[in-house]
């Protein structure tokens, strides 16, 4: 569970441990994972955190009708989104497709309106990042 203490700083089991300026975050060690560290950053106002859970190179469709490229633009934009204190709630993974080292997940949002999918690829250490990111679809 997270604790919020200040805006800048947070607890819990999981949260970052800070080594000098280094943060030592959780990684995800399923595809799966990478949703619920997701929302727990995100809830923490932790952009760079979120952005962590990218490949340098990853791709991401939003805002709506934009692609964002790469972990640098994909942290930008979650401080831009953060900034205004968005609450995210933990959705219910749809089941996992995997193929070798890459995954697709999905998850349907609460409100029930379309699907958010995303590709992950087994990193050589074995933890998981997204590399595409599709975080809203709508029926047409």
């Amino acid at each position: 569970m997270l604790v919020p203490i200040r805006s800048s700083c947070w607890t819990s089991d999981r949260a970052p441990r800070r080594l000098g300026h280094v943060v030592d975050r959780e990684k995800a060690q399923t595809p799966e994972d990478l949703t619920r560290l997701f929302v727990e950053r995100s809830n923490a106002g932790d952009a760079r955190g979120v952005a962590e859970l990218y490949e340098p190179d990853a791709v991401m469709a939003y805002p709506p009708g934009e692609v964002t490229v790469g972990r640098a633009a994909i942290e930008a934009l979650w401080a831009s989104v953060l900034a205004h204190r968005p609450r995210f709630t933990p959705e219910p993974p749809l089941p996992t497709l995997l193929s070798g080292d890459l995954a697709l997940t999905s998850t349907p949002p609460s409100d029930g309106a379309g699907a958010r999918a995303q590709v992950a690829r087994r990193q050589p250490d074995g933890t998981w990042l997204r590399v595409l990111d599709q975080p809203e679809f709508r029926r047409p």
